[in-house]
């Protein structure tokens, strides 16, 4: 057949996605502190979406080495940055700041992989 309909478990599997050659994922997320830190899911406390495979895909594409990416608009449509100093109270982390290589705003490419805090807020603060 020329599609297949899998569960989760298989088509979000790390080590299925890392035989990928040079997988790129491309997630996105709600927003992100100056050390890397991607909230994905909510906005605050309050739930904005389920759990998904960004973590996966992030990793598999990172293991095939690919190109892991989070791309985003700098800013929400009331204007408020997305790249702030640090996330909102009872917001969840999702993906932690050490399985981040790329995020991708309008403005620009950050390159967070191997940085330290300092080199990875002023490379975010270019992209903001």
């Amino acid at each position: 057949p020329s599609v297949q309909f899998k569960s989760s478990d298989y088509s979000n599997d790390t080590g299925l996605i890392r035989q990928q050659p040079n997988m790129t994922a491309i997630n996105s997320c709600i927003e992100l502190d100056l050390t890397g830190n991607i909230v994905s899911d909510s906005i605050g406390s309050r739930i904005y979406s389920g759990v998904g495979g960004q973590v996966d895909f992030l990793r598999g594409a990172a293991l095939a080495n690919g190109t892991p990416i989070l791309a985003l608009p700098s800013r929400t449509s009331r204007g408020d940055s997305r790249i702030v100093p640090t996330i909102k109270p009872g917001a969840g982390v999702v993906t932690t700041r050490a399985h981040v290589h790329y995020v991708v705003t309008e403005y620009g490419i950050a390159h967070l992989f191997g940085k330290s805090i300092r080199e990875r807020a002023r490379a975010l603060i270019d992209i903001a």
